[in-house]
C-alpha cells in the first residue's frame, strides 16, 4: 500500500475547498460562528470539523476514506485490523477488556496498570487476578512483571480470561513480550497490551520491539503521546484469534463518542503518514541530537540522566529521566523549570520525565543551556528521606460486586490500616493507582500516600487532607 497517501485528511480538505453550506452539525459552521476574540487561534482546524456527511465515511461503520486510512495503519504496524480511537487509549483499554472477558471471569493483570484498565474490569465485573511487577533500583519505580511470575500466574489459573499488560511504563522501561505471549497463548489465553506510550516502535531499532512484533492479540496506542497526532487520537490493534472481533467492534462504539472528530482522525492519519516516512538516516539524527543532549545534562551535578541497567529492559529513547541527586524532589525541580518555561511531562519524588519529540529540535542547544542556568544553583546533596515506591502485594478484600451501595466513612490516614478502602487513590500523571476500591490498606500504602503529598503530588482524585475513605463494615 502507499504510505505516502492520507484519504480522510485529504477528502476533507477537498470538501473544505468547495465552500460547502452548512445546515448541519457542529454549530460554528466551518468556523463562520465563533466567539470572535478566539476565532483566530481555531479557525485552521474549524473547516476540517465536520460531522458524518453522506461522502465523508462514518467511524462506527466505515467503507470509505476512514477505512482507508485504518487499512494503511494495519498495513504499516503488520496487523489485521487498525481501529481508529478519538477517545483516547481509555476508550481502546475499556473496549478490549469488555471484549474479552466476563463477569466473574478471573482476569490476570498487571498491577501497576493504568486506571482505565481496572476501571474496565470494575465495568465488567470481572475478577482481577493482580501480578506484582518487578521494582527497579536504578529509576525507583515499578517497571514489568517477570517471566517467573506470569508462568506461575497461568499455572494457578489456568481459565483466565486474559493476560493484561503493560508495556512500556510510563518512562519507556519496555521487555520484548514474545515469549511471554507464547506462554499464554500455549493455555488459550490472549494477550491484552497497554502500549499507550510505543505507537512508535514500528520503527524498529533502536526502540524497543513492539507488543505488535511478539505477538500480542490486541495492543492499544496513545498516538498522540509519541507521535504529531492531536490529543485523544489513538490507535487499536487487532490481531487476535483468541477474541471475537464483531464483539470489540460493538464495545468500541460503546465506548466512543457517536460524534467522532474528525480533526482527531484526520491527525491519526498524517500521524500515520509521518512514521511511514522516516527514513533510517532521519532517525539516526535524532538518536544522535539526543545523545548530545543527555550528554548536556549530565554535566548538571544536580542532577543525573538515568535509566534502568536491568538486562532485559530497553529503554525508549524518547524518553528522558532526570533523577534528583540535591535536597530538592522532582517535583521542585519541575517547578523550576516550569517557572522558566520548561514544561516537563511529569514529576514524581526522585525523578523529573522529559519526552523528546520524534523529530529534530532546532533550539535544543539553547534549552540544554536553559535547563542548566535554572538548575546550576542547586546544591548537590542526596536527600536523607527515601520511601521506596514499590506497592504492596494486593490483598482484594471484598469484590467489586460487594461495594456498590454500601456506606463509607471518612477516617485519619493514619487510622487506616486493616481497613478497606472505598475510593481509589490516583497520584496523576502517571495515573497508577496506589489504593484501589475494596483493597485492603497497608502501613507501606499510607507511607507512599504521606511522602507524595508531603512532596506536592497532585492526586486526581479528591483525598481529603489527611483523610481517606473506606467502608464502614465488611
Amino acid at each position: 500500500m502507499d504510505q505516502t497517501n492520507t484519504p480522510l485528511y485529504t477528502l476533507l480538505c477537498e470538501h473544505a475547498s468547495k465552500q460547502p453550506i452548512s445546515f448541519h452539525v457542529p454549530g460554528h459552521k466551518y468556523g463562520a460562528v465563533f466567539y470572535e476574540e478566539a476565532l483566530f487561534s481555531f479557525a485552521p482546524l474549524l473547516h476540517l470539523d465536520v460531522t458524518e456527511l453522506s461522502h465523508l465515511d462514518d467511524l462506527h461503520h466505515p467503507t470509505g476514506a476512514i477505512e482507508q486510512a485504518q487499512q494503511l495503519a494495519a498495513n504499516l504496524y503488520g496487523v489485521k485490523r487498525t481501529y481508529f480511537l478519538v477517545n483516547g487509549s481509555t476508550a481502546g483499554n475499556l473496549a478490549m477488556i469488555a471484549a474479552a472477558c466476563e463477569k466473574n471471569k478471573k482476569v490476570i493483570v498487571q498491577r501497576n496498570c493504568h486506571k482505565s484498565i481496572l476501571h474496565a474490569l470494575h465495568l465488567v465485573g470481572a475478577t482481577p487476578i493482580f501480578i506484582s511487577p518487578e521494582f527497579d533500583e536504578d529509576v525507583q519505580v515499578m517497571s514489568f512483571v517477570s517471566f517467573e511470575t506470569i508462568c506461575n500466574t497461568l499455572r494457578e489459573h489456568p481459565d483466565a480470561a486474559a493476560l493484561i499488560l503493560t508495556n512500556p511504563n510510563y518512562y519507556g522501561m519496555a521487555i520484548d513480550l514474545t515469549t511471554i505471549v507464547q506462554l499464554a497463548h500455549s493455555y488459550r489465553v490472549p494477550v491484552l497490551v497497554d502500549e499507550a506510550h510505543g505507537a512508535h516502535f514500528v520503527l524498529g531499532e533502536p526502540f524497543p520491539k513492539s507488543s505488535v512484533e511478539c505477538g500480542a492479540d490486541i495492543v492499544v496506542q496513545s498516538a498522540h503521546k509519541t507521535l504529531p497526532a492531536m490529543t485523544m487520537g489513538s490507535f487499536l490493534h487487532f490481531n487476535s484469534d483468541l477474541i471475537d472481533e464483531r464483539m470489540l467492534r460493538y464495545f468500541l462504539q460503546v465506548f466512543q463518542t457517536s460524534s467522532p472528530s474528525y480533526p482527531i482522525m484526520a491527525s491519526l492519519d498524517l500521524a500515520r503518514a509521518y512514521v511511514a516516512r522516516q527514513t533510517r538516516e532521519t532517525i539516526d539524527e535524532i538518536i544522535a541530537q539526543i545523545q548530545l543532549f543527555k550528554q548536556e545534562l549530565q554535566t548538571i551535578e544536580a542532577i543525573h540522566v538515568v535509566e534502568s541497567r536491568h538486562p532485559l529492559i530497553r529503554t525508549d529513547l524518547l524518553k528522558i529521566t532526570l533523577q534528583t541527586r540535591s535536597a530538592h524532589s522532582g517535583y521542585e525541580l519541575q517547578q523550576l523549570l516550569e517557572k522558566n518555561g520548561i514544561f516537563t511531562e511529569m514529576a514524581d519524588p526522585y525523578n523529573v520525565l522529559l519526552v523528546y519529540p520524534l523529530a529534530k529540535m532546532k533550539q535544543l542547544p539553547d534549552v540544554a543551556n536553559r535547563i542548566k542556568r535554572v538548575l546550576q544553583s542547586i546544591r548537590s546533596e542526596l536527600k536523607n528521606e527515601r520511601v521506596q515506591f514499590q506497592l504492596p502485594k494486593h490483598c482484594q478484600a471484598v469484590s467489586y460486586e460487594w461495594t456498590k451501595g454500601r456506606q463509607t466513612k471518612k477516617i485519619l490516614l493514619r487510622d487506616a490500616i486493616g481497613c478497606v478502602c472505598a475510593q481509589m487513590v490516583v497520584p496523576y500523571p502517571p495515573g497508577i493507582p496506589i489504593l484501589l476500591i475494596g483493597e485492603i490498606v497497608t502501613k507501606q500504602h499510607i507511607e507512599i500516600i504521606q511522602h507524595l503529598k508531603k512532596n506536592n503530588a497532585y492526586f486526581q482524585t479528591d483525598i481529603d487532607g489527611d483523610y481517606i475513605e473506606v467502608f464502614q463494615e465488611v
